[in-house]
């Protein structure tokens, strides 16, 4: 034991650290010092108890040989499993912690004391009808939507042949409510709502992603007192093969900016040699489905644009361009029967083809009608109408006819609390007696200008909040009044009729006078002062200079 005591003491002066694995008794077994790795205690105990005697080495030898045992304890290097459990244990933490932000964010429900929040669904006529009139002082308001404009849909045609530049026919939406871009709890989100509940009042979103956020699909919802749902509409295709893969749409800016590319291109693309005369023919030949308000003015402004920039510009391909207009019923029906005459006669003397038929389906370089006529195209517009979107078919809600969210005479959707629709994607629900109102701008503005007043005074009363207005008189249900219809047919015509219904009398005009009026009546519906400029310097420009055929893009 003394001999033991002088060992150890040697060793602490000489810097030797003991493993806290090691045995004391280690050391002074024979063959024991020389080991690369340290046994367990019992074990070496046991080992050394064997011997009877002990060998002293050399301080130096002995610092050597121990090194090799009396290295970082065992316990401080985690083996290979107990490394894999603890780095599955942090990947699922980390998944844990993603998975609980991605639960939970987004905007919270407002708490006492704070203003009640309304959520708007769309940028739409009606949205933004309804956003321009909002009492901010009142409410905090949240918009969302996949786009952040409003489009003046009357003038789209105008922008597909260089009449009007595009910017003249968009208005900013933080321009049409400032408090979107300057109240610290109003906010406009880019995203497009998915799924609606209604028992916690909360709309989940997905954001417009191109691959800049930390996650795709990036996901949120947004708690709200009111919920006001102006998602619109989508083009109707009645199910006609190939008409999503072949045809263009004229509902947003970025359908006239294709429509636009494909129809210059086109042009050019008719002028290289070798080309036949009768690819020429199909190259050049523009078709339009559909004979609404619409597809009349798109083939009016396209025979402006062939008679009087594409003769002057395209003198080699000049006789070959022509446009045909394809409508199973009368074109525009809604209109009083001399007006739709009119635009018959006006149409056909100025070179488009009216045909009657209803498409089959759609192919690459041709359409097929029901009759099996096959009608060889360069350019396919598509503008029959709108139906319900399918984020509209994914609610829950009851329909009206033609698919619809149901409304009562508020504009509610009666089955739930706080929540209301307007604009396209709205229709009044059968037991209100009420027919269901045509998808068009001064429908969706009156009802936005209608719910936004009914906010207004519900809000002075202190019914914004959640479930506050359950019980609260809201006075006068809405009354659509149609205040006439308007349509521009090329060639400084248009029709004018001011008849309350199709089936009453009224005043109806035809001519250049409608015309004017047809124009002075749009420029004074563009939202702002900016966008009124814009778009008279756009008539006076192309009116001296005629139209740009620069292809961009």
């Amino acid at each position: 034991m003394a001999l033991a005591r002088v060992a150890r003491t040697r060793l602490k002066i000489s810097g030797v650290a003991l493993g806290s694995n090691a045995c004391d008794k280690d050391l002074f077994c024979e063959g024991a010092y020389t080991r690369k790795s340290s046994l367990p205690c019992q074990e070496n105990v046991k080992e050394c108890d064997n011997f009877s005697y002990i060998t002293m080495k050399k301080p130096n030898q002995m610092n050597f040989s121990i090194r090799g045992i009396t290295s970082t304890p065992h316990y401080q290097f985690p083996s290979a499993n107990t490394q894999r459990v603890m780095e599955e244990s942090e990947s699922e933490a980390e998944a844990e912690s993603e998975h609980e932000e991605t639960k939970y964010a987004g905007l919270e429900a407002t708490k006492p004391g704070e203003k009640p929040r309304v959520v708007v669904l769309g940028t739409g006529w009606a949205a933004c009808r309804f956003l321009k009139g909002l009492d901010t002082k009142i409410y905090d308001v949240v918009c969302i939507s996949p786009r952040n404009h409003m489009v003046f849909t009357p003038l789209l045609a105008s922008t597909c042949v260089g009449t009007l530049e595009f910017r003249s026919v968009v208005e900013p939406v933080s321009r049409i409510q400032s408090s979107l871009s300057t109240c610290p709890n109003s906010y406009f989100y880019l995203a497009s709502c998915f799924k609606i509940d209604t028992d916690k009042h909360e709309v989940h979103c997905e954001a417009v992603n191109n691959g800049g956020l930390p996650r795709e699909p990036y996901q949120f919802k947004v708690a709200y007192d009111k919920l006001v749902i102006a998602a619109g509409a989508e083009p109707s295709t009645f199910g006609t093969k190939g008409v999503k893969e072949h045809a263009f749409f004229l509902r947003e800016v970025y359908h006239a900016q294709e429509i636009r590319k494909k129809l210059l291109l086109n042009l050019m693309l008719s002028e290289n040699p070798g080309i036949s005369e009768e690819e020429k023919k199909r190259l050049l030949h523009c078709v339009v489905v559909g004979g609404g308000p619409t597809g009349v003015e798109f083939s009016g402004e396209l025979s402006d644009f062939i008679m009087r920039d594409v003769h002057e510009q395209y003198t080699h391909v000049k006789d070959c361009i022509r446009v045909t207009l394809i409508e199973p019923n009368e074109i525009l029906s809604s209109f009083d029967v001399s007006l739709r005459e009119y635009a018959r006669k006006h149409l056909t003397k100025v070179g488009v083809c009216l045909m009657s038929g209803e498409v089959k389906e759609v192919h690459p370089k041709k359409i097929v009608l029901k009759d099996k006529t096959e009608v060889p195209y360069g350019l396919l517009v598509w503008s029959t109408g709108v139906g319900p979107s399918e984020f509209v078919k994914s609610l829950n809600f009851p329909l009206s006819p033609g698919n619809r969210i149901g409304v009562d005479q508020w504009l509610r959707v009666p089955s739930v609390e706080d929540v209301f629709a307007i604009g396209d994607c709205a229709g009044f629900l059968e037991h209100t007696g009420r027919r269901v109102l045509p998808a068009l701008a001064q429908v969706a503005e009156r009802e936005g200008k209608f719910l936004v007043e009914l906010f207004n005074r519900i809000g002075k009363q202190n019914g914004g909040k959640a479930f506050c207005a359950k019980d609260m008189p809201l006075g006068e249900p809405f009354v659509y009044k149609h205040l006439g219809s308007m349509a521009s047919v090329g060639r400084y015509k248009a029709l004018v009729d001011l008849r309350q219904s199709k089936d009453e009398r009224g005043l109806s005009l035809a001519g250049f006078t409608s015309w004017l009026i047809w124009r002075s009546a749009y420029l004074t519906r563009v939202i702002s002062w900016r966008n009124r400029f814009y778009v008279a310097v756009n008539w006076a420009t192309t009116l001296v200079f005629g139209r740009d055929n620069s292809r961009i893009g």
